[in-house]
């Protein structure tokens, strides 16, 4: 019998194809207008299929989070997961923040950077006045689901499906049949994502190809300490994720992150955590992680528990400080980090969340904006790494969740889960 290619396999060879493709157009076409353009046509690919991901996000997330929550009996059991989630993603998050002031204060990759440094009166011309903690408190409660929906806010989707969730279960047996019809939408929702992920090595060829295409490798060598010392933050921070994961679920961490890594891929090449989604809660379920808690605490990490962006946050700011020669004390630097800690929140549903939340930072802190133009030509690599650790970050917290619950299955159990569900038995809440 012929041997399948493993899907993180295929992404892989797909990424390293790419950026031959890529590497090839940025040799042969100096211009780089022509190059844009070229690589326009080719992030046709990955564009659609972000898309076709976009498109399944809204009724995914409220298909399975209301039925999770139905499952799940009262209010009080919700309230408690909740309680214990958002525990873990302010300890995560803290930590994170702390991780990225730590390393950008002993690595030091803004002093000396030998590279010209833009005027201190540009703009990155990022959107910062409506970035506030008022803003996003008012944004969490739709004005219409539909409208919701329609602009695929994950968070205002969360809040309606809680209440939804909420009050199908208080019904009891009346609610039965609608409870029954919204299981088999997830589970209609669950097969399309089945059909869209197979071209997942398709559009990873395509992001990467037309990355590489307009930004060349060069530019990786021009910004190759601060990358390097990011990156080498980056691999802290999973350590540290992993460790509080072992400290909760011991050694069947480890066969997590196994079942996570075509996800991890998937959204390190497209530097979307969105693409990921679909396979992370797939390989939650494989891992024995209860379908009531994986679709209630996953979106509600999308919204909150961006590990990789925090950490982004506190240490690209001090770059851009030291860059310009700007001291900042420590407790200046403190109190930066509860700004971020408050103002990070905002993150979910907004474009370029990060690059938007430094923006607003730098111009608190009298730190010049100018200094983002050092790392937009970069961003999208940086970006590559802060969206696979968002999805590990993830992955570890609903685990973690889902046992201190008791709602995750016995090693046994979740295998022979497992091979069920690669048979094509759908997973029950």
């Amino acid at each position: 019998m012929k041997r399948k290619l493993p899907p993180a396999a295929s992404i892989l060879i797909a990424m390293v194809i790419g950026i031959l493709i890529g590497w090839m157009i940025f040799n042969n076409f100096p211009d780089k207008k022509t190059a844009a353009q070229i690589a326009g046509y080719i992030s046709i690919g990955s564009d659609v299929f972000l898309r076709l991901i976009k498109m399944l996000i809204g009724p995914l997330v409220f298909s399975t989070l209301v039925v999770g929550i139905a499952h799940m009996g009262d209010a009080a059991s919700v309230g408690r997961v909740f309680a214990k989630a958002i525990g873990w993603f302010i300890t995560a998050s803290l930590v994170s923040l702390v991780l990225g002031l730590i390393l950008a204060n002993l690595l030091q990759p803004g002093h000396n950077l030998g590279l010209p440094l833009p005027d201190i009166g540009a703009s990155a011309n990022l959107a910062t006045s409506k970035f506030t903690l008022k803003d996003f408190i008012s944004h969490l409660v739709p004005k219409s689901f539909a409208e919701a929906m329609a602009q695929n806010e994950i968070l205002q989707i969360v809040v309606f499906s809680m209440f939804f969730g909420v009050a199908l279960s208080s019904l009891g047996e009346k609610a039965k049949t609608l409870v029954a019809a919204i299981d088999e939408l997830s589970h209609a929702m669950l097969t399309i994502t089945g059909y869209v992920m197979k071209l997942a090595p398709l559009a990873v060829l395509c992001a990467m190809a037309a990355t590489v295409a307009v930004n060349g490798l060069e530019i990786l060598l021009k910004f190759a300490v601060f990358m390097g010392d990011f990156y080498l933050g980056l691999f802290v921070l999973w350590g540290l994720l992993i460790l509080a994961g072992f400290l909760v679920l011991g050694p069947r961490i480890f066969r997590l992150l196994v079942l996570i890594k075509e996800a991890f891929m998937l959204s390190f090449a497209t530097a979307s955590s969105e693409a990921a989604y679909p396979k992370i809660l797939a390989g939650l379920d494989r891992f024995g992680v209860k379908r009531k808690i994986s679709s209630f605490v996953m979106p509600m990490g999308y919204s909150f528990n961006l590990d990789g962006s925090m950490m982004y946050c506190t240490f690209a700011v001090l770059f851009i400080a030291q860059a310009y020669g700007i001291e900042l004390s420590i407790g200046t630097q403190i109190t930066m980090l509860l700004i971020l800690m408050l103002t990070s929140k905002g993150m979910a549903g907004v474009p370029r969340a990060s690059l938007v939340v430094i923006a607003a930072t730098l111009n608190q802190f009298n730190i010049p904006e100018a200094g983002l133009l050092l790392i937009l030509g970069v961003d999208t690599f940086l970006d590559m790494g802060r969206s696979a650790t968002n999805a590990i970050g993830n992955s570890i917290a609903t685990a973690a969740v889902a046992k201190w619950e008791g709602e995750l299955l016995p090693a046994d159990e979740a295998e022979a889960l497992a091979a069920q569900l690669d048979a094509g038995q759908p997973v029950a809440a």
